[in-house]
């Protein structure tokens, strides 16, 4: 049986903010086509992992690697898509525009973009189902459409690994059903990790979930109840409504 390639490593990875450890002792191995849910409460440390693994912070100790280098070296074959994209709603920057951008890390700021990075954009766009709308500006699109194009943005490189930082705020339950469809498919190709704060929702779709706190309480097999997230990992559940779908979120840990 083929070895599966190992995408990303973490050991013994420490992070601090003003002398405060973030990530505590961090140990983690994503393979090819891996598909992992980190969820967490707020201040838990899952920015601060998700920016470690992009090469954009430097953690205080420990070792992280992605596809066998230093981070920086393999920032050209990680997409990402932030918590949220800061832009303004006025500013003329169209769908085509902002999906190109995903190809900066390869192209550089100053290159022309050939035929074949235009050929990227569009396949991205299509495989979002939003080619229609390459010359829409992004902020005369619906909450869910910009999700999609930022999304492009983040695959239009042909990534080895997917970084999405709560992508389903401020999406409506039908539309995070069809992005998790999306999700599932690019799975077939590229490691997957999912920041999230929906348990019930992540559980559906990946294949594993992490619970970070500092530290990484939790990794393994998605079935998880709420007994073990609450019991032995410390994880507290709280249901609430969205809408007419209730789903679980995580509440403060202790």
């Amino acid at each position: 049986m083929e070895k599966e390639l190992e995408v990303v490593k973490l050991k013994d990875v420490w992070a601090y903010y003003n002398g405060t450890p973030v990530l505590q002792d961090i140990n983690l191995a994503i393979c090819e086509r891996d598909f992992l849910g980190i969820i967490g409460p707020n201040g838990g440390g899952k920015t601060t992992l998700l920016k470690i693994i992009l090469g954009l912070l430097k953690p205080r100790r420990g070792c992280v690697t992605v596809l066998g280098k230093d981070p920086r070296e393999s920032r050209s074959q990680i997409g990402y898509v932030p918590q949220k994209s800061f832009f303004d709603k006025n500013f003329p920057i169209n769908v085509w525009q902002i999906t190109l951008m995903g190809l900066y890390s390869q192209t550089g700021l100053f290159r022309r973009y050939s035929r074949e990075d235009e050929k990227k954009a569009e396949e991205a766009l299509e495989r979002v189902s939003m080619l229609e709308y390459k010359n829409r500006q992004i902020g005369e699109l619906s909450g869910g459409q910009q999700k999609r194009a930022f999304i492009a943005r983040a695959i239009a490189s042909d990534p080895k690994l997917l970084l999405l930082d709560e992508p389903m705020e401020s999406v409506d339950p039908k539309v995070q059903g069809e992005l998790y469809g999306l999700l599932k498919e690019f799975q077939k190709e590229m490691a997957i990790v999912l920041v999230s704060h929906d348990v019930t929702a992540v559980s559906i779709y990946v294949d594993e979930i992490a619970c970070l706190n500092r530290t990484l309480v939790y990794h393994g097999p998605k079935e998880i109840s709420d007994e073990v997230l609450e019991g032995t990992y410390q994880c507290p559940i709280h249901l609430i409504a969205h809408g007419s779908i209730p789903h679980r979120v995580l509440k403060e840990h202790q």
